[in-house]
């Protein structure tokens, strides 16, 4: 009769070590989250803008022209930062679940920073600015409910 036990530990092994390599990702990441916002061309952007957008709603009229006038600077950051959407000709679509779960762990992080920062809200407003299914919107709201956020 066969006994499952040892090809079950093979496969715990196995998926163990494919964690690894996520969180290895995962700490990279943790390292070099939008460190290019401490150099030029966007340090000086940051300085300037930051302020002001605190103050702002997210996602209001007033938020995206913010945005444009951030110009090259921000055009730059999206660059050089797969986190964002922008980054990808395709958007979204272009992103590895590593880049999403970077993402929203910054979209959680940037709404603190708004007076009036509400993560729910934002994910509503960034499943249409981004043009996301409805089923990649879920999988964000249900991941930040499991991390309490």
């Amino acid at each position: 009769m066969y006994d499952s036990t040892e090809d079950t530990k093979k496969h715990i092994e196995t998926v163990r070590s494919f964690l690894l390599d996520i969180l290895a990702n995962v700490e990279s990441r943790l390292g070099c989250h939008d460190a290019s916002k401490l150099e030029e061309p966007e340090k000086g952007m940051y300085d300037e803008f930051t302020p002001r957008l605190r103050a702002m709603t997210y996602g209001s009229d007033e938020y995206k022209a913010c945005l444009k006038e951030m110009g090259v600077a921000l055009q730059h950051h999206y660059a050089v930062n797969t986190h964002h959407p922008e980054h990808y000709p395709n958007g979204v679509n272009g992103m590895s679940l590593l880049d999403l779960i970077e993402m929203l762990a910054d979209w959680k992080a940037a709404g603190l920073r708004h007076a009036d920062g509400n993560l729910a809200e934002s994910l509503e407003i960034n499943k249409k600015r981004f043009l996301m299914s409805d089923q990649l919107a879920e999988i964000f709201e249900n991941t930040a409910r499991e991390l309490g956020w």
